[in-house]
């Protein structure tokens, strides 16, 4: 059961990277961030989850409980 909840985490945190990337690649965020000087921050917090349940779903495969 363990390794099937870290591999959901490790899918997950994949796709929350990769539209977390596509997200801050778009013509809106370019846009946005040249006016503001920021970037979109749905883009940035969907790619601090997706690494936050990436980082998760590997301590859960990789640590071994005593």
């Amino acid at each position: 059961m363990k390794k099937m909840i870290s591999a959901a985490l490790i899918v997950a945190g994949i796709l929350l990277l990769y539209f977390g990337y596509q997200e801050y690649q778009s013509l809106s965020s370019e846009v946005e961030e040249f006016f503001t000087g920021s970037p979109d921050s749905s883009a940035m917090w969907m790619m601090i989850g997706g690494a936050a349940a990436l980082a998760a779903g590997l301590a859960g495969l990789f640590i071994k409980k005593s």
